[in-house]
């Protein structure tokens, strides 16, 4: 299936490398008389990979409206042409992470097919219950794994082991579980006996995964519920995760935490009792706002990946969380701001690659806390552009990702091919 062509991203590189070339080499001597080989970053850049949701490529919203762009995907087929489009540009996004029912398709070995001739594989699979889907017989006004209802509860199952099933057939290798339950007034439910329902739930749904498979736990601090929520924070994903056995993990989403807190060291801990399963990346000012990644506080992108990083030191063999963008792009083009996220993301990777790691453990030790910091800023405040740039030319995608896209006109050409897609409210 013909892209972008592949000539014009080819004429546009051409253009854009003598001055990539100038700046790679300018930085590759600087990093020099620091030590450092810039190739050796560059080939950890080649090998790093996020995976698109597949809802990230539509416009989203907020909670009360939803303003539709002109071409715009209308359904699943239309979305895995713009993801593979990211891809194609950027190469570090070769896996879509489906949503179901969303995504629920009648044959996913079609769909499967469709997604390997635009060069794409399926990440981990997310299943919905946080709304009512088309009919549904049960509904999850009161909660899904924890409602206090039994038969609500087995269909919140049955729609995780129907994921499962689904995400089989498409390749996927994870089941992200993240749910709406909670509550909003006090009184509303029993605080022990919810949780006490979603370990059972969950355990059930535990039960059913194949051997070779991880179940992601995704907390969130509110929302939809907003004076309790079940599975609120990573104490709670962890207790879970470490009670329904090790093929259960902890997914953690940037945006989904009280404010100020510091999500580095949830990182670490985390990871030091091997429950670091992955990552959604998006940025925050307010709350779960779900904005492009990097685009507000890109100093915490940064030192959420020294934990990373960190962690791949400490256990090479074993390290291998899931990594995913998940945003809603409310007034920009969704291809373009994944493309900018991609870059931010594989920025901060960049830099925290870049940290003098023996001299970092070396201040931590002698508690000399003013060369500890800068040590970290020394690497923060490197312009990685021209690695990350590099990285992905030399996987075939474009120096200027954006640049690229918009001279394609790959918008103005999908808005006469497709049909307009309706606004509404609501974030999907």
């Amino acid at each position: 299936m013909t892209l972008i062509s592949a000539d014009l991203v080819q004429t546009h590189n051409d253009q854009c490398l003598p001055a990539l070339n100038e700046d790679y080499g300018h930085l590759a001597h600087s990093l020099k008389r620091r030590g450092i080989d810039v190739d050796v970053v560059k080939k950890h850049l080649a090998r790093f990979e996020l995976a698109q949701p597949s809802w990230g490529v539509g416009v989203g919203g907020t909670r009360f409206a939803r303003f539709p762009i002109a071409g715009e995907p209308t359904h699943l087929e239309e979305k895995l042409e713009d993801c593979a489009v990211v891809h194609q540009l950027c190469r570090i996004t070769p896996r879509v992470s489906p949503h179901f029912p969303w995504d629920k398709v009648s044959d996913p070995r079609a769909l499967r097919d469709q997604a390997e001739s635009l060069g794409l594989g399926f990440d981990a699979v997310n299943s919905n219950t946080f709304q009512d889907a088309a009919g549904q017989k049960l509904s999850y006004r009161h909660g899904s794994l924890t409602h206090s209802n039994p038969a609500v509860r087995a269909q919140a199952v049955e729609h995780n082991v129907e994921c499962i099933r689904l995400g089989e057939a498409l390749g996927s290798k994870a089941l992200t579980v993240w749910i709406g339950d909670g509550t909003n007034f006090p009184g509303q439910q029993s605080l022990s006996a919810s949780f006490d329902r979603y370990l059972e739930s969950a355990a059930q749904i535990y039960a059913t995964l194949p051997s070779d498979w991880k179940m992601l736990l995704e907390h969130k601090l509110y929302e939809p519920a907003f004076y309790s929520t079940v599975i609120s924070d990573w104490g709670s994903s962890i207790l879970a995760a470490q009670q329904l056995g090790p093929q259960a993990q902890c997914l953690v989403d940037l945006g989904h935490h009280a404010p100020s807190v510091n999500i580095e060291q949830i990182v670490a801990r985390l990871h030091r009792f091997g429950k670091l399963g992955g990552f959604h990346f998006n940025d925050s000012k307010y709350g779960d706002d779900d904005l492009d990644s990097g685009s507000i506080n890109p100093h915490q992108l940064f030192l959420v990946f020294n934990e990373l990083v960190e962690a791949a030191l400490r256990s090479p063999d074993t390290f291998a969380p899931a990594y995913m963008i998940d945003q809603s792009h409310n007034i920009t083009d969704p291809i373009e701001s994944l493309l900018s996220s991609a870059e931010a993301i594989a920025g901060a990777y960049a830099r925290a690659l870049l940290v003098d790691r023996g001299a970092l453990q070396q201040h931590q030790q002698t508690n000399d806390v003013m060369l500890g910091f800068q040590t970290l800023r020394r690497a923060y405040n490197v312009d990685v552009t021209p690695i990350v740039a590099m990285a992905r030319y030399e996987q075939g995608g474009a120096i200027d990702p954006i640049g690229a896209y918009r001279q394609a006109g790959w918008r103005t050409s999908k808005a006469q091919e497709r049909r307009v897609s309706t606004g509404g409210a609501g974030i999907v």
